[in-house]
């Protein structure tokens, strides 16, 4: 029996590309540890002054900023450090002279999506993190009057999946490379 020259030219395609996403899932798998690595030992290290301008090297830093005042609030889903569900509060912060971004602050946790009231800003330290609406968020270690203390951010929290990425495109590859052996030896079967 001959071949068929392009279900198999497609297949044989088809599975060196799964093949090569799970090689390339690999090489993120490495890049990625190198990265949390990164992040545990900015975990350790002395704390900096909140940056005028967003600096994704500070992530997980321990850091210092001060809040002139308060502009806004906003509220989104977070856990207090018990691992209850419920709200984290961030400041929008002025932090001077109209320079730089200013800075976003979580202060707290609570039940409730209401702002809290009665905190006009102030010395903060805290862990700097992402905020994906403005480059870096500071969390900080204790929470204002009438909220709760905010879970922490860590590097532990960061997934790193690329291995069973990398396994689940070479089965792919695998199953679709059996398939077509089935569906041949089906083929093959009809046609004697």
């Amino acid at each position: 029996m001959k071949l068929p020259l392009i279900p198999t030219a497609f297949v044989l395609t088809a599975m060196a590309c799964m093949i090569g996403l799970g090689v390339w899932q690999l090489q993120r798998k490495a890049e990625k540890e190198a990265l949390l690595d990164r992040y545990v030992q900015a975990a350790t290290m002395p704390p900096v002054a909140w940056p005028e301008t967003p600096d994704m090297d500070l992530l997980f830093r321990r850091a210092t900023g001060f809040c002139l005042e308060p502009v806004s609030w906003r509220a989104i889903a977070g856990q207090n450090r018990a691992g209850d569900v419920g709200w984290r509060h961030i400041a929008a912060c002025r932090t001077g002279g109209g320079e730089g971004p200013g800075m976003q602050v979580v202060m707290g946790w609570s039940q409730s999506v209401n702002s809290p009231e009665g905190w006009d800003g102030g010395e903060v330290t805290g862990i700097i993190t992402l905020d994906p609406e403005f480059g870096l968020r500071l969390v900080s270690e204790e929470p204002v009057a009438g909220l709760q203390a905010v879970a922490l951010p860590s590097p532990e929290d960061i997934p790193n999946n690329h291995l069973l990425y990398a396994i689940q495109w070479f089965f792919f590859a695998a199953a679709a490379g059996i398939i077509y052996a089935l569906a041949l030896r089906r083929r093959l079967r009809e046609l004697a």
